[in-house]
């Protein structure tokens, strides 16, 4: 077992998605953050996603085995074990509560409620449909949180709540289109999905209407966070990056899966990101 492998198990590349959303968060509610709740917010981001995505392989996977398209990851062909993956799962969550308790009282007591929302995600498919919004709103606690970190209290928690929403919809719309490619397997499974109840050229039509909502959302969230244009450039950009990834998977082609949900996506959060900083520190 290498840590190639634990790396891949928990696809430790995919945390683009959450931790520019958590900075951007961050640097809106303090404009000086100190180096330590920057460093702080980024290990408790990074050790919750460890929990919940290696939780997540440990629990799916005798499905996955099954799955032509996961039969590959580490678990069913061995290169991690599933006691590994579960201590894992237990080490890095310790981590994630040890860095809230850092952060401050009110992080310390949300921490474990927050990780239990994380790790009952790997359940949800197996009881609902709506696991995709499940999975949107764990993305979308994180710039919550890290708003909630750098004032040490919930003052002015309406202006993250909007880019939390936004995010929560934009994760759970490119999360029905990956689902798209397990249709069959979860039909036949008895697995819940938006793409196993209404069929792929329904999910992607909702796929669609949340990106829709999640701009606005993420437009709304520069408004009353006081940001200028840099950043309604960036929001005209991860616009631009939905679009094109659902233009991939125009007529349900699902064969560029990969770059509209990683390639797209992970350039989407960057984007907003700098497009933020740009507006706090450049043009201010």
């Amino acid at each position: 077992m290498s840590a190639k492998d634990y790396a891949a198990l928990i696809k430790l590349s995919h945390s683009v998605f959450a931790l520019p959303f958590a900075l951007l968060a961050l640097f809106a509610a303090d404009r000086s953050p100190t180096w330590a709740t920057v460093g702080l917010c980024v290990l408790a981001v990074v050790a919750a996603r460890t929990s919940a995505m290696s939780y997540n392989r440990y629990v799916d996977r005798d499905l996955d085995a099954e799955n032509p398209r996961t039969k590959q990851r580490e678990i069913p062909r061995g290169a991690v074990s599933p006691r590994s993956a579960l201590m894992l799962a237990v080490l890095s969550g310790l981590v994630f509560l040890c860095a809230c308790a850092v952060l401050g009282s009110v992080c310390a007591w949300l921490g474990a409620p927050v990780l239990l929302w994380l790790l009952l995600y790997s359940h949800t498919k197996r009881y609902t449909s709506w696991c995709h919004l499940w999975l949107g709103v764990a993305l979308g606690l994180a710039p919550l949180a890290a708003w909630v970190a750098a004032r040490g209290s919930f003052e002015g928690f309406a202006i993250p709540l909007q880019l939390a929403s936004g995010v929560v919809l934009w994760v759970a719309g490119f999360d029905v289109c990956y689902a798209c490619q397990d249709e069959a397997f979860d039909t036949s499974r008895g697995l819940h999905s938006i793409p196993a109840r209404l069929g792929v050229v329904r999910a992607l039509w909702m796929s669609r209407a949340m990106h829709a909502c999640a701009v606005v959302l993420f437009w709304s969230f520069g408004r009353a966070a006081g940001l200028g244009d840099a950043y309604a450039v960036g929001v005209v950009v991860a616009a631009a990056l939905m679009v094109w990834q659902h233009w991939l998977l125009r007529r349900s082609d699902l064969s560029h899966i990969h770059t509209a949900f990683f390639t797209a996506n992970g350039m989407l959060s960057v984007a907003m990101l700098a497009a933020g900083l740009a507006d706090i520190y450049l043009f201010a």
